[in-house]
């Protein structure tokens, strides 16, 4: 078995990264992209997909630490560049990152800014008034005693817009406004500034953060930039050999099939039409790193506040599979109210792009993954169930144990007592289509979540819903109807009618359908019946 190399976890630093020893794959091909080209640009991008390295990055090459970049595209470029300007040169670099910081007052956000301000007024001899005039003046000073332009770097943005947007609207809009004086600066010092980046998860762009820096590229959707952060198939497999042969080993795979199990656990991010699929940076390497599959990228943060935002908007949970579409300026949207979860899905995310219509002008969106769709799919259950946010997993396990084990009786009962404990908040009983829904939900995900463990399809229409399950050497087809007017025997009725199981003939399987009905008073399942289709 071979040495497992230094994985970067958590490591943000280009310099620690690159002089310690840990595994770097080049990205430096992005920044000959843009360092002679426009001056301010933007990176939208979901937590841990490796924005604060690439800004470290920036930071090095800026600072003129030629001797990080041995070996790099970077490096490359630069010695191309020799004839036309000088290279290598060192810039004074200003450096914002609001991971530092806590935001939960006013003066949350002021400190930070004023740390920020104050670092670098002691080092070029600035001062000023307020926020926007300390910084125009920083940003004129570092010009004066360098003789240099500026760089300005600004890592995660959106940190205090984030954090006080679920808890605090007030607080949030006075952030809002200080952050947009502060941005500001950048287009009215531009003579002084060299280059400019701002990373974030999201674009305020809809709630006037950025409306005084008009001058900002965005770099987000476009195809040339789609792969600027995280690790492409290609990247995988030119620079993780011997860590992609010790996860096989260890876990008894193939070579190729730990490479399809990557794929289909961490693979699918795509941040562009044309762009490549990108796998999640920080989940590759920590199963490299403990070579086991896991979920590590869902674990670092729970989406609680994006389940309640969907439950808010009665969003149909079934469509995020896949069968999502939106057109771009939708997709660039972000607004503080339930009307339209898309964009913070896509922004954070959790869903990515599967494909794009040219002449429609739409994208299709859908979960990027199997981490990301379990991990999802398993918040979403206790919001819709009685089932505990602790006993998911426990939960799924026991469908499906009984379903393998041919008690179809058992299986339903235990569906039955999960939807009689569907919260409906204020629904009134004037809210059939709302509650038809619930159920909905709450059928989709205890299939969907089966999946993990045999083969299942879920299909969702209005006041019905079909599932199928299938072993090795048996299917089961389910028929759900969601309003007071069907009847189990209806359901097994359209099994039969519309041909559900004619694609399982002459496969040797036996095959089973199971109707239900639901009781709108008692708000569970009313009955069911087993019969072959």
């Amino acid at each position: 078995m071979s040495a497992v190399r230094k994985m970067p976890i958590g490591v943000q630093s280009f310099e620690d990264l690159r002089s310690k020893g840990f595994l770097y794959i080049d990205k430096t091909e992005f920044i000959s992209k843009l360092i002679d080209g426009s001056k301010v640009h933007f990176l939208s991008r979901p937590r841990r997909f490796g924005k604060s390295l690439f800004l470290s990055t920036l930071k090095a090459y800026f600072l003129g630490q030629k001797e990080l970049f041995k070996g790099l595209a970077l490096e490359t470029y630069e010695e191309a560049e020799k004839d036309k300007r000088e290279i290598w040169q060192e810039y004074p670099v200003l450096y914002l990152d609001f991971n530092i910081g806590i935001y939960d007052t006013q003066e949350g956000l002021l400190n930070r800014l004023h740390s920020f301000l104050q670092e670098y007024e002691t080092m070029y001899g600035s001062t000023g008034l307020d926020m926007p005039d300390r910084f125009q003046n920083v940003i004129k000073s570092a010009h004066k005693k360098t003789g240099k332009q500026v760089v300005i770097l600004i890592d995660e943005y959106d940190k205090p817009l984030l954090q006080t947007m679920w808890k605090d609207e007030n607080l949030n809009e006075i952030y809002r406004t200080v952050l947009k004086g502060f941005f500001g600066v950048i287009k009215s010092a531009d003579q002084y500034i060299r280059f400019a980046f701002l990373t974030g998860v999201t674009k305020f762009s809809k709630v006037s953060i950025f409306s005084d820096l008009n001058n900002l590229r965005d770099l987000s959707l476009l195809s040339d930039y789609s792969g600027i952060c995280g690790i492409s198939q290609e990247e995988l497999e030119k620079g993780f050999v011997p860590e992609i042969q010790n996860l096989a080993e260890k876990n008894n795979l193939s070579y190729e099939k730990a490479l399809a199990k990557l794929k289909q656990r961490y693979d699918g991010y795509k941040f562009a039409r044309k762009g490549s699929a990108m796998y999640n940076p920080f989940s590759l390497l920590n199963v490299f790193a403990s070579g086991e599959f896991s979920s590590y990228w869902f674990a670092t943060g729970t989406p609680t506040f994006l389940v309640d935002y969907l439950k808010k908007a009665y969003y149909n949970i079934p469509d995020l599979d896949g069968n999502v579409k939106i057109n771009e300026a939708g997709l660039e949207t972000y607004r503080a109210d339930a009307v339209n979860p898309l964009p913070i899905l896509f922004q954070a995310g959790y869903v990515t792009i599967k494909d794009y219509n040219d002449f429609a002008g739409l994208y299709r969106l859908g979960f990027p993954n199997d981490e990301v769709r379990y991990g999802f799919l398993d918040n979403l259950l206790p919001a819709y169930t009685s089932v505990r946010s602790d006993k998911t997993g426990l939960s799924i396990w026991e469908f499906y144990e009984q379903i393998e084990a041919a008690d179809v009786d058992g299986f339903m009962e235990k569906l039955k007592g999960i939807i009689s404990g569907i919260p409906y908040d204020s629904l009134t009983e004037k809210d059939l289509a709302l509650r038809e829904q619930n159920y909905q939900t709450a059928v989709y995900l205890v299939f969907a979540l089966m999946n993990q463990f045999v083969h299942t399809e879920v299909h969702c229409a209005a006041g019905r819903a079909d599932c199928t399950v299938e072993f090795p050497d048996k299917v089961y087809i389910f028929e759900f109807k969601l309003t007071s007017n069907g009847t189990a025997e209806d359901a097994l009725n359209q099994i039969r009618e519309k041909g559900y199981a004619d694609r399982f003939s002459g496969s040797g399987k036996k095959v089973t359908a199971v109707g239900a009905s639901f009781d709108e008073k008692k708000r569970t399942i009313k009955d069911w019946k087993i019969s072959s289709p």
